[in-house]
């Protein structure tokens, strides 16, 4: 009798410990998974409501100018011949006429011109940035990794080229070989990496000596197999903080030079020149060829900068 107690309990206690040990195993695989860097950042980018609320503009934004043009009733180069020479009378918004943000001065549609300029301002500023980006983080991580002379005959022209004014290349381009969008992106792309390789190479200077570097360099691993493997997918959270705040300054440049009549032409239109045909009329009572494509430039730059900030206090190490 004794014994069979004294078994009993002994299968109790084996199970109470088998229960304890899985719980805390659980508990471990818990704690393992949450110290992940990407489900972290990701975790604590959700709990930012200001950059949530960016993302979800964002979204929103590009979803209008993907499907926008479905459901324009007019395109973007179509005249409406009943509100030329009374568009401040008849061409305001109105859902009955079919102009959702009323017309311009010439009788186009602004609902479909305003989602043109969203689809140029945005096809813009993701391009610029993603060839500031890519050029960039080679050019710095390949100056950083090698060091010595290489590195600073490779920086001495990045701050050489960083001495000539920005905006007077771009515009100098424009004049010279002609004003289109292949040749803004040219004018962009030519210097806007500049910035991005300094700060690539700062950070590539501090993990360069680090052991993992140091362990594929004594198993013969070639150096530009050691940029791209190691030292670039290190430097991902940094490249992609710079990378959001990169593209609203892609489009205040492209807005800015539309803006002075030397970006985007006609019949195409962007957000520069939508706003600054719009700052023309409203003289004549037209505020809504302003207040709409300002109002779209306006949130969607708030939002670059709201996602930009949140994946910045995401992706901070200090804060983990």
């Amino acid at each position: 009798m004794r014994g069979s107690i004294q078994k009993s309990g002994f299968k109790t206690m084996l199970f109470k410990q088998a229960k304890i040990e899985s719980l805390s195993l659980a508990i471990t695989e818990q704690d393992v998974k949450g110290r992940s860097l990407w489900a972290d950042a990701r975790k604590r980018f959700f709990h930012n409501k200001a950059a949530v609320a960016g993302l979800v503009v964002l979204i929103m934004v590009a979803m209008f100018a993907f499907i926008g043009s479905q459901i324009a009733q007019f395109s973007n180069d179509e005249i409406d011949f009943m509100v030329i020479g009374q568009v401040a009378e008849l061409g305001g918004p109105s859902i009955a006429s079919g102009h959702y943000f009323g017309t311009d001065d010439l009788g186009r549609d602004l609902f479909a011109r305003v989602v043109q300029g969203t689809q140029i301002s945005l096809m813009v500023g993701v391009v610029g940035a993603a060839i500031a980006v890519i050029a960039g983080t080679l050019y710095g991580a390949t100056a950083g990794y090698v060091g010595g002379r290489v590195d600073n005959f490779m920086m001495r022209i990045v701050d050489i080229l960083m001495a000539v004014p920005y905006m007077f290349v771009i515009i100098l381009l424009l004049v010279i070989f002609g004003r289109s969008i292949s040749m803004l992106f040219v004018g962009i792309g030519l210097l806007s990496w500049l910035e991005m390789s300094r700060i690539v190479r700062g950070q590539t200077l501090s993990i360069k000596n680090k052991e993992f570097i140091e362990a594929a360099q004594a198993t013969g691993v070639p150096s530009f197999k050691i940029i791209l493997q190691h030292i670039v997918p290190n430097l991902t959270g940094i490249v992609a903080v710079y990378a959001t705040l990169l593209v609203p300054l892609m489009i205040l440049t492209e807005s800015f030079i539309s803006f002075l009549g030397l970006g985007v032409q006609e019949p195409d239109t962007s957000w520069g020149a939508l706003i600054f045909e719009g700052a023309g009329t409203m003289q004549y009572g037209t505020l809504w060829q302003l207040a709409f494509p300002l109002f779209f430039f306006v949130i969607t730059l708030f939002a670059f900068f709201f996602v930009g900030d949140g994946l910045r206090d995401a992706l901070d190490p200090k804060d983990r």
